[in-house]
């Protein structure tokens, strides 16, 4: 099963509407990783309309980066004390224009199909609204059969989506010296523009989706949404 680094960004709210620091830096690093196979550069987003059923939380990221591996023990590699991704946070640290305060989590990616996808280009910008389940199920496998079943059927049928991906995390060795996230789990659903996905968020099948989030087993925990401009690299196109 393929896996997802995520490397999250946080820093002073003054920032949470651009990055700190140029995406090009990003961008650059991310194809110096060995056994990296793609990346998405998420960078802070405003849309048209809000949410009407979400709200998104003051402590956004000001980035995140996902970084995709065919196995785990690649990632591992990649994450070994003094290696590329070391390397890269001290150089993204020293870059930046504020203090930052990183996060990171390993996760299982589970890909599902929707009708229209997203091109498979070198580099592409699309926008993005990553989702985070930040507290605990009570019973986690019931927690995930009923959402895998239930769920993804219905964001899939979001107009005009372009991807659909749902993350559940790992445990993994790493020689960084950041705080790890523990999101139970993470979704990302991915549009061409801001404006669709505000008008996907307004769509009818909203409401079908806010019936299944009320159905779900037990849950407590923070479900915050964040919309983001996303940068995409994919080191196997030539």
């Amino acid at each position: 099963m393929e896996v997802c680094f995520f490397l999250l960004a946080h820093c002073d709210d003054t920032y949470q509407a651009r990055s700190p620091i140029d995406p090009s830096l990003l961008e650059a690093a991310s194809f110096e990783i060995p056994g990296l196979t793609r990346f998405v550069i998420h960078l802070p987003a405003e849309l048209p309309e809000s949410d009407p059923l979400s709200k998104t939380l003051a402590s956004s990221p000001c980035f995140a980066l996902q970084w995709y591996f065919d196995d785990l023990g690649l990632l591992e590699t990649a994450l070994q004390t003094n290696g590329a991704m070391h390397k890269i946070v001290d150089r993204i640290t020293k870059a930046a224009e504020v203090n930052l305060t990183f996060a990171q989590q390993a996760m299982a990616v589970r890909p599902f199909a929707i009708p229209n996808p997203r091109k498979s280009d070198p580099r592409a910008e699309r926008c993005t609204y990553l989702v985070s389940y930040e507290g605990e199920a009570e019973d986690f496998n019931a927690w995930l059969t009923h959402y895998i079943t239930h769920h993804p059927p219905l964001m899939a049928q979001l107009p005009d989506i372009r991807e659909l991906e749902i993350y559940t995390r790992l445990d993994f060795r790493s020689g960084l010296n950041l705080a790890r996230a523990t999101a139970m789990q993470r979704n990302k659903v991915v549009f061409d523009t801001p404006a669709a996905l505000a008008a996907a968020l307004a769509s009818p099948i909203r409401a079908h989706m806010k019936q299944d989030f009320n159905a779900f087993p037990p849950y407590s925990g923070p479900t915050p949404h964040f919309p983001m401009r996303s940068i995409y690299g994919n080191l196997n196109v030539t």
